[in-house]
């Protein structure tokens, strides 16, 4: 399978800090890859280093085979980016701020494809002429997967995706995450969500303070042991 996302032996400084420490991994095309770690673990440093507003001090992180520095346009076409807390306006519904923030991609999505986008969220149909101030961070949580989805970019970088979801649509976007995989589309996703990772990824590499200290890979047909997994997290084994 083609590579799509590569860390190999990646550092990274921030304000004068190493965050991460010689990091490896790839993402190949239609996988589910879970970054897991705790608050400071780096994980959303290793996402804004493919995104390109990091630069590495060692080491390399290519999007398709390239730097994002040698070709940031094209590294940012192949991405859509959900951050952990999206900026949304609460002043616009669902729709406008999906058709704002796509006309400032230069896309001009029909009205279909949005309905589409928030059905495939499960946003309830009578919420979606609301202004966002009225929503809950869950249903603006979303209508942010939703703007990614929209992107129909290749890759899918998520930041802790399912905060602030209820447990059903938890389960929900798990499975949405797995259509999309099984179509063609590349996930790396960051969390500390330890369940929730062995839930969707086929892969999970284990960060503690900028380090990667385990990998865990499904085994065929079947899903990464959740136990096997949090007792590594918690450090209670070896990872």
């Amino acid at each position: 399978m083609k590579t799509v996302l590569e860390a190999r032996d990646l550092s990274v400084d921030r304000s004068g800090k190493r965050v991460l420490d010689g990091v490896s991994f790839s993402v190949t095309e239609g996988e589910v890859y879970a970054l897991l770690g705790g608050n400071g673990a780096g994980k959303s440093t290793t996402l804004l280093t493919f995104l390109g507003f990091l630069a590495p001090v060692s080491g390399l992180a290519h999007v398709n085979g390239k730097a994002p520095a040698d070709d940031i346009t094209a590294a940012r076409r192949a991405i859509a980016y959900l951050p952990e807390a999206a900026t949304l306006y609460g002043h616009l519904t669902a729709r406008e701020n999906l058709r704002y923030f796509l006309y400032l991609a230069h896309m001009r999505p029909q009205a279909d494809a949005i309905e589409a986008a928030l059905d495939q969220v499960s946003l309830q149909p009578d919420a979606r002429g609301r202004r966002l101030s009225a929503y809950s961070k869950g249903m603006r949580q979303k209508v942010a997967i939703a703007l990614a989805l929209l992107r129909d970019a290749p890759i899918l970088l998520l930041d802790e995706p399912t905060s602030g979801l209820d447990p059903v649509a938890i389960d929900e976007f798990h499975g949405l995450i797995r259509l999309l995989a099984g179509a063609g589309r590349s996930v790396l996703m960051v969390t500390h969500d330890v369940y929730g990772a062995c839930q969707v990824a086929g892969r999970i590499g284990l960060l503690r303070q900028g380090q990667m200290v385990g990998n865990f890979t499904a085994p065929s047909g079947g899903r990464i042991e959740t136990e096997a997994v949090h007792a590594a997290f918690a450090g209670r084994v070896p990872a």
